[in-house]
Formats: C-alpha cells, structure tokens, sequence
C-alpha cells in the first residue's frame, strides 16, 4: 500500500502561504509544492490587490495621475511622482527650472534611503532580527519630518508638478537635510554591527537564493536585485534623467546575486544617495521651482515612455496622447512586477525556511505589483 502511494504522487504536499502571511510583505499568495521541506514548485499568485490603477489613470487629467501614482510603491512615492510627470513634460517639451530639478533629485534619493530602510528593518524581521526594525524607523521618521516640511505629507506626499515642483523648500529644510546626513551616516556602521556580518544572519542568506548575471538579464531583473548579481546597470547612470548626469557616484555591485549580495546593494546605495543629496544641496541655487505650464494640460497627440532608477528598480511610464486632458491609454511598468516574476525559478530546490529569506531580498511592495 505504501509503494502504491509512492508511485502515485502522493508524497507531495501543496502548501499555501498567504495571501496573509505576515512575511509575504503584503497579500501575496505562493503555491508550494513539497517533497518533505525541499520546495519541488512554486507559483506566485497576485491580484488580491488590484485596484485597477492603469485604467482608473485614463479617466483623470494628466495633473490628477500624479497623486494616484502615489499609490504604486507606497513607500516611494516621491520616486512615483518622478515617473509621473516625465512623459507629458517630454510630450509638451517643457524645460523644467534648475532649482526644482534639484529639488526632485533631493527629494527621490532622500526617498531611496527611507524605502530601502524598510528593506533593512523588515528583512531582519524575516531573518528572526528584530531589533533592525526599530532602527530604521528611528532613521525614516526623520526623512518623513523633512517631507512633512515640505508637502504636509508623510506617505502620500503629491509633491511633483507637470514642471517643477508643488512648492518650495521652507527655511529650515536644508539645514535639516545637512543635519540627517551628518546623523545618518555612523548609523550605516551601525546597522553593519548588528545585522550584516551577524552570523545567524549570513547563514541564512549567504549562497541563498543565488541569481546568476545570465539569469538575471534574461528575467528583465532590474534595481538592486539585477545589480546583487553583478550587473552594473543604473538608470541614472546608463540612460541619465533630470540632472543625475551631473553627479559624482558609485554603483555598489555584487558577485554571487544571493540574498546577501542583494541586502549588501541596499545597504550600499543608502551611503551614495546621501552622497547625492549633499552635492544637489550644494548647488541649488535660488530660482522659480515651476516652469510656465498652461493651467490645462493637454500634450499633444503622441506616445512616450520614459522611466525612473526607483528604489525597487526600473519604474517605466508608457502613455499615449490624443491631445486631451487625459491619457488615452497609460501602463506602468512596475519593478516589483517584474522582479517577482523569477521567484519561481529561485525557490525551487530550496527548503521551506529559505523562502522567507529569498522573497524578502527582492524586496517588493504588492501595491506595485497589482497596481
């Protein structure tokens, strides 16, 4: 009787875990088929936060779909903004003030830090760490004062502009933004103190989860989790928007696309956006932060897709213009999307315990993926 369930199969369990996991980092299902603790397969199932952002965007003004963009990756919606305004200011060839270009680019890398800070203290959770969480709240709740400055928002925060940006800096936000610097950086040292070289730690992510350089090109992998891998592709670098062209930076890599590699990019781009934010500090200069834009946005007719280096990688806009006031048809390329996708290859050959582990280092936000 036991070799007959043998040989029919029924040694494998499926497993479901989500869409209410805790780990799942939002309500995403995995189907898990089993041998025992090895994984055989695994299949990721999304939709249960589809909100229909892409059709819900071609019912709103060109102006509108700024604030619904905030609602891609939550946690970087200041990176969404950004991709938010590009394709109608290319389409209607507005040229955006310096001192406002300055101030997107302050305002996406001080948002990088914070996304990435949410990496940090959630993948220690993941681990069994906890203790990185409340550190890194401790650092984020200081860029979220900076933005409250600004906007009066600390999520949703609306802040961009079809030509520049809502409003300008108050007085205190720059000798603010010099101050957090200056505090955030020992902390980095810190954070390599209590989590990176931990040896529980690495022992959970070393040599896990590992994505080859072919693998992750031919996954269409973008961010951290293509360059954890060893691929040195930025778009800030590679295809330069705003006025990243002018600054001095490094693009941390990795070697074994494992989930260290990937935790130790973040960790790593946190120090060179800070390094960003310092050189766009030193020259913004006093100016208008809006360029002269028709109170009505009607780009004319046309298509364009532009795109954003946004903390979880490559945000794509496509959008096309039939001369109205609103897109005729707009899709958003997600990164998270994109990145979730290689999960299945990734976990299969792995036990049950390492899945929390690789699918926290891809980082992703489920309000992206769905959209």
């Amino acid at each position: 009787m036991i070799e007959q369930l043998k040989n029919s199969g029924f040694e494998e369990m499926t497993l479901n875990m989500g869409p209410q996991h805790p780990s799942t980092h939002g309500v995403l299902h995995l189907l898990l088929k089993m041998d025992g603790e090895v994984i055989t397969e695994a299949r990721p199932d999304i939709g249960y936060l589809h909100r229909g952002m892409e059709k819900i965007a071609e019912k709103r003004t060109w102006g509108a779909n700024i604030a619904l963009s905030d609602r891609w990756d939550y946690i970087a919606s200041m990176s969404n903004n950004f991709a938010a305004v590009l394709g109608p200011e290319k389409l209607m060839s507005i040229t955006v003030p310096k001192r406002a270009e300055y101030i997107r680019v302050i305002m996406a890398e001080l948002n990088r830090i914070a996304s990435h800070l949410i990496f940090f203290g959630t993948y220690g959770i993941d681990i069994g760490a906890f203790t990185p969480f409340f550190y890194a709240f401790r650092e984020r709740e200081k860029i979220l004062d900076l933005y409250e400055s600004v906007c009066g928002a600390r999520l949703t925060y609306n802040y961009f502009r079809i030509g520049g940006v809502s409003a300008d800096l108050p007085e205190e936000f720059i000798p603010g933004v010099k101050a957090f610097i200056n505090y955030f950086r020992p902390k980095l040292k810190e954070y390599d103190t209590l989590l990176s070289t931990n040896p529980i730690f690495m022992d959970r992510t070393v040599g896990v989860g590992a994505i080859t350089k072919e693998e992750a090109i031919d996954w269409a992998l973008s961010g951290p989790n293509i360059r954890a891998s060893g691929v040195n592709f930025d778009l800030r670098k590679d295809d330069p928007y705003s006025v990243y062209s002018e600054f001095d930076f490094n693009i941390p890599t990795g070697k074994n696309g494992d989930c260290w590699d990937r935790y130790m990019v973040r960790m790593n781009e946190m120090k060179e956006s800070a390094r960003i934010v310092e050189q766009a500090l030193e020259k913004l200069e006093p100016g208008d932060i809006m360029a002269k834009v028709a109170k009505v946005i009607r780009p004319p007719a046309g298509e364009i897709y532009t795109h954003v280096e946004a903390p979880k990688g490559e945000l794509g806009v496509y959008c096309i213009s039939d001369g109205s006031t609103m897109p005729y048809r707009y899709k958003v390329r997600g990164p998270s999307f994109v990145n979730l996708a290689i999960l299945q290859k990734m976990l299969k050959g792995l036990r049950i315990a390492d899945v929390v582990a690789v699918l926290g280092s891809i980082d992703i936000v489920l309000g992206e993926v769905d959209r």
